[in-house]
């Protein structure tokens, strides 16, 4: 295994980009442990709720609906689904105004209960709980919400947080093509194997560089695959 230093890559990221200004220009912003501690209950679900539907489809498309799935889900107030009698549901489901698959729409119950019963269960705030949740295993939090959420697995998941401002790497085609390409993995990208091994290379590259996980993502993402100047990354 060749694994290349955190330098290697930033360097590689600057000479495909245009540039250090044009590499730090592109970097993504985290949320601050005080910022994903305060945002609301609601706020987390109805990004989970966006990414399962931007899954698959034209992610425009979702935007372009996005008003009427806060009005259609009472602004995803989490209370108020958690109540919500299954006809009322199915009738929901049947609104042309939002994207009627029906499948999708009742990952936003399944989704609220897992939001309620980790907050009863850890007696804080789901943003509480997200924010304290371990820095150098954000693997383990993918993997939480994959198990306990629906459709949460795969990139969903970890695109929610992302979007949220969660500090996560993403694997993206990239990403994993780069991780592939200096022998870190060598199995399904989806493998416990897989997944620790690629957290072990993004904890050391924090750790040599002292920037998050976000940021390191992406300067990764710019050395490899199809990116050209202006073009940004994972």
């Amino acid at each position: 295994m060749n694994t290349p230093d955190y330098q290697e890559l930033y360097d590689r990221a600057c000479e495909r980009k245009g540039g250090k200004a044009a590499v730090e220009a592109m970097l993504p912003k985290v949320a601050s442990k005080k910022q994903l501690t305060a945002l609301g209950s609601d706020r987390y679900l109805a990004e989970f709720t966006r990414k399962v539907f931007q899954s698959g489809f034209v992610w425009r498309v979702v935007d372009k609906k996005w008003d009427h799935f806060e009005e259609e889900f009472w602004g995803f107030d989490i209370k108020r689904l958690l109540m919500m009698p299954d006809d009322m549901l199915e009738r929901k489901a049947s609104n042309p105004a939002i994207i009627r698959n029906h499948n999708k729409v009742k990952t936003i119950l399944t989704n609220a209960a897992m939001i309620a019963d980790t907050e009863r269960r850890e007696a804080k705030s789901f943003g509480a709980f997200i924010a304290n949740w371990p820095e150098d295993d954000v693997i383990g939090l993918w993997l939480y919400l994959k198990k306990q959420g629906s459709r949460l697995g795969g990139n969903t998941g970890p695109y929610a947080l992302r979007t949220l401002g969660v500090d996560t790497f993403l694997l993206t085609a990239d990403v994993e093509g780069c991780l592939r390409n200096h022998g870190v993995i060598d199995s399904g990208i989806t493998s416990q194997r897989a997944l620790r091994a690629t957290q072990t290379f993004f904890n050391e590259l924090r750790d040599q560089s002292g920037r998050n996980l976000s940021a390191l993502s992406r300067i990764v993402s710019f050395g490899y695959g199809q990116n050209r100047a202006g073009i940004t990354g994972s």
